[in-house]
């Protein structure tokens, strides 16, 4: 198990695990998401511990959202910040990272990834990548730390980025360049967020 920030994060008596990073980034994710007019399917990819659709999707009442995870111990806390939510739908395992996925979960208007290429490899975030530029329809967004022109641009992040490597060599940040130069030809624009994150907005 990678040693993260939020690793022994507070679980609630019904199975909300409380994720920090979740908290902090949320309203600003909220905010930008706030600028388009989504509506039909969204498909969130690495939903964690559920907070982030917990606290975004009831500002979208014209999207459908579906939560999903490839870690099975996430899905009861997914459950628990979600139940009542009327445009959540109920939590799904899935491996974003093989490929052929896009053909089960085809024509999404939106894609949501945050906070999680820095914590798979290499060739697993490429094709993830090329399987999201098949899927959406509409706008993915993509959150999270970045490296700009090959190097980390804080301290912290540096810090970060030695330890997810040294814990697995294969793991650490991505270059927002080559994250870029996958999403070809999909529309793409980066905004500055909080914490030194991005936030990559790719149109189809």
């Amino acid at each position: 198990m990678l040693r993260l920030p939020d690793t022994g994060a507070q679980v609630m008596a019904d199975g909300r695990r409380i994720t920090p990073s979740a908290q902090r980034n949320a309203p600003a994710l909220l905010a930008e998401m706030q600028r388009h007019d989504l509506r039909g399917t969204l498909l969130e990819i690495g939903s964690g511990s559920g907070l982030h659709a917990a606290t975004i999707a009831p500002h979208f009442p014209n999207l459908l959202w579906q939560t999903s995870d490839i870690d099975p111990e996430n899905i009861p806390s997914i459950h628990a910040w979600t139940a009542g939510i009327v445009n959540v739908r109920p939590p799904m395992i899935l491996d974003a990272t093989r490929v052929g996925w896009h053909l089960l979960h085809p024509a999404q208007d939106v894609i949501l990834i945050v906070n999680l290429f820095h914590l798979i490899p290499l060739q697993a975030a490429e094709i993830l990548l090329r399987e999201v530029t098949l899927a959406v329809i509409g706008t993915a967004f993509i959150y999270g730390p970045f490296m700009r022109n090959g190097r980390t641009t804080s301290d912290g992040d540096a810090r970060f980025d030695a330890s997810l490597r040294a814990q697995d060599a294969n793991l650490g940040y991505k270059d927002l360049d080559w994250v870029l130069a996958r999403l070809d030809p999909i529309r793409t624009y980066v905004t500055e967020m909080p914490a030194n994150n991005l936030l990559i907005t790719a149109t189809a």
